[in-house]
């Protein structure tokens, strides 16, 4: 929806996107719609540089009678989408050592060595070989 103000013209409304990406955890693809809503005002003329409006860049501005949706749909949809965007809610990722994936293997684990004691690692390897 469109209205004409005296600043300028306020467009309002929602936009339905497709989302693509991967799992910040396990880094399978995630594929899924977003919704976000908008509602922005495009000014007639920007206000001149240097003056009382410091935020000039984040005015979206009527150029030749037009508008262009695109930066502030943009925008919108940024603002939506997760920061650490995951495929499921029970996702447990990969090994931080190896990078095998948890979910296929529950009982996976690497024996922690202090690697202080590993100098003494060596000696019980040659005690069993002996």
């Amino acid at each position: 929806r469109m209205e004409s103000v005296v600043d300028g013209i306020l467009v309002t409304g929602s936009v339905v996107v497709d989302v693509h990406g991967e799992c910040s955890l396990c880094l399978d693809p995630i594929d899924y719609e977003m919704s976000a809503n908008i509602q922005e005002l495009f000014v007639f003329e920007k206000a001149p540089a240097g003056g009382p409006e410091d935020e000039v860049d984040e005015q979206y501005a009527v150029e030749d009678d037009s508008i262009d949706l695109e930066p502030a749909l943009r925008d919108a949809v940024i603002l939506q989408l997760p920061f650490q965007p995951v495929c499921r809610d029970t996702c447990q990722g990969l090994c931080a050592d190896c990078g095998a994936r948890l979910e296929d293997d529950p009982g996976h684990h690497h024996e922690v060595l202090d690697p202080r004691w590993s100098a003494l690692q060596g000696l019980l390897s040659e005690d069993t070989e002996n």
